[in-house]
């Protein structure tokens, strides 16, 4: 990509589409493409290939889809696998007709399966079963990349797949029905904090490891391999930053400063118990995160009490 490259963004409004916008900005990239959901709905077929025919975009960032926590993937597996392969097809095959350079595709490191040696590699993708929880939406995931890898094989088109860890940061979904672990506990700990609530309840145990990234890592990450990177094989996404659910729950509390207790309600599923993906991969091509975990959390904690009125 140069600075005049037509490039768009899908999801521009989400947690990591936004972040990406940012960093094209700040790269002072000149014509970003960007379509709000009323304005392009992205599982409309017919649609997607008007709004291609029109802006022709040389580069396209897919970074739209449908995501939530546990709870939210539980609840509503046929939204996610039903949504998430409509707005992926349709961005992918257009993408493709309609003559852009480079696809760059978001994954997510749910694909690999719910018991698997740590840290993950790319390469132990389908090799056992996944997580229950959200199989709905690794199974869509898993079909987009692998579109993506067809589409390279029988018609040589550039479209590369990112797999990227645990997210946050600005933009996020922090409603606790549907949101991921970080938003969800920010929201859950400043409400029973201003409602003098004794105590706030969690999910599982809080023994499951998780790996956190910032979502200006990512961008930042994305756009050193669009610029950087040709491969169709998966690339995984991450920081080092690798702390069990308890352990965040205390550092979000101390941050929060919530006085009350964490209680954990065991009934409810945990996922899968350990999810540490290797970046071996994308360390050896000179990209490394930037933001530490301490300033991302105060940056999304800032942000969601700056916008906190927007939101309900």
């Amino acid at each position: 990509m140069d600075s005049e490259s037509r490039v768009y963004v899908a999801g521009h409004n989400g947690l990591v589409g936004s972040a990406i916008v940012k960093k094209l900005k700040e790269l002072e990239y000149k014509n970003i493409i960007t379509a709000n959901r009323d304005q392009l709905d992205l599982r409309d077929k017919t649609k997607v290939e008007r709004f291609f025919n029109i802006n022709k975009p040389e580069y396209v960032f897919l970074a739209a889809a449908k995501v939530g926590g546990i709870n939210f993937n539980k609840n509503f597996p046929a939204d996610f696998i039903r949504d998430n392969i409509q707005i992926q097809t349709n961005v992918i095959d257009s993408a493709y007709e309609y003559g852009s350079k480079k696809l760059l595709y978001l994954g997510s490191a749910c694909i690999y399966p719910k018991i698997t040696p740590q840290p993950i590699k790319e390469e132990y993708l389908l090799t056992d079963v996944l997580e229950p929880t959200n199989e709905a939406y690794a199974i869509a995931k898993i079909l987009g990349l692998k579109m993506c890898q067809m589409y390279n094989k029988q018609h040589g088109f550039n479209a590369i797949s990112l797999m990227p860890t645990n997210l946050y940061g600005p933009n996020d979904n922090f409603n606790v029905e549907e949101c991921h672990v970080i938003p969800g506990m920010i929201n859950k700990f400043l409400t029973a904090k201003e409602n003098d609530n004794k105590s706030v309840i969690f999910w599982g145990d809080g023994t499951p490891t998780r790996q956190f990234m910032h979502s200006e890592d990512l961008a930042d990450a994305c756009i050193f391999l669009m610029n950087n990177y040709d491969d169709p094989e998966i690339i995984n996404v991450s920081s080092d930053v690798e702390y069990t659910i308890k352990d965040l729950s205390e550092i979000l509390k101390q941050k929060l400063e919530y006085s009350g207790e964490i209680i954990w309600d065991i009934t409810k599923p945990n996922g899968t118990p350990r999810r540490k993906v290797c970046i071996e991969k994308i360390s050896k091509l000179g990209w490394y995160p930037k933001i530490s975990f301490e300033d991302g959390l105060s940056r999304t904690v800032d942000w969601f009490l700056n916008n906190r009125s927007e939101l309900k």
